[in-house]
């Protein structure tokens, strides 16, 4: 088995992170350089797998570019972090998803990565590539229905 193959079968945890917000460079190089040096094709690759297919790698990569001439690519990118807690059920940790982006885009964005390769999904493959290559059911994250608030 090679080392990438055992970095992917690292064991999930339901509601837990499966790596660190700054675990960039012990858990994953390559995922680490690709974040912090092309970080909207990298935010691209994690919005298209998390709207499953319903946005693009180029269209999301490029709203990110869009928001961040205007200071806000922070904020859209953030979005999408609460959107992969919510549908793994993971904690908003070590603080909540504006700051982290805000203040350590690459690593969140690496984290992101890495949480979603560990998870069975290959962002570089896309949504498509990953249901052709497994499966839309394996690969469909868990519904977690909402409590009824009266």
């Amino acid at each position: 088995m090679s080392e990438q193959e055992g970095q992917n079968e690292k064991k999930v945890i339901e509601g837990k992170w499966t790596t660190g917000l700054y675990d960039c460079l012990s858990e994953d190089i390559s995922t680490c350089c690709f974040t912090w040096f092309c970080p909207c094709v990298a935010f691209g690759r994690i919005a298209e797998i998390l709207d499953k297919g319903e946005t693009s790698q180029g269209l999301a990569g490029l709203m990110v570019v869009a928001m961040s001439q205007i200071g806000c690519g922070w904020y859209y990118a953030s979005k999408y972090r609460a959107k992969l807690r919510h549908q793994y059920s993971l904690p908003e940790e070590p603080c909540s998803d504006g700051p982290i982006h805000f203040f350590c885009c690459a690593c969140a964005l690496s984290q992101e990565h890495r949480e979603l390769k560990h998870r069975g999904l290959d962002p570089s493959l896309g949504w498509q590539g990953n249901v052709e290559k497994g499966g839309s059911e394996s690969k469909t994250p868990p519904f977690v229905a909402s409590s009824m608030n009266r």
